[in-house]
């Protein structure tokens, strides 16, 4: 899959746990690590981790599986790496403390 069409995938997958304010972030021309970073809030640490667990699930069902995943045993912030695509699942204030958003504001905000 595409790694912007897989970036929107994660966004929709989250969407069917109800994630918090999820933003696609197009981080091409900015590193090399990456090319989309997917940013979302859950509203509770069982939320973050169900919403990671959920876009894992999805992915694989597609054969597409996580280089790795991060965070998910204390669940305030999880990390799952597509390698194209990265997304972190946070709580509000860990996302609020860490403002990802403003560390790659050159970035293109997708939605």
């Amino acid at each position: 899959m595409e790694p912007k069409a897989f970036a929107q995938f994660v966004v929709d997958a989250l969407g069917d746990l109800k994630s918090v304010n999820p933003v696609m972030l197009d981080v091409r021309d900015l590193t090399d690590v990456t090319d989309y970073l997917v940013i979302t809030s859950g509203t509770s640490t069982r939320h973050v981790k169900s919403l990671a667990s959920h876009v894992s699930v999805e992915a694989k069902k597609r054969d597409i599986h996580p280089l790795g995943m991060e965070g998910d045993d204390a669940g305030d912030w999880v990390l799952l790496d597509f390698s194209h695509v990265v997304l972190h699942v946070m709580l509000p204030e860990m996302r609020d403390f860490y403002d990802l958003e403003r560390l790659w504001t050159k970035s293109e905000v997708i939605d």
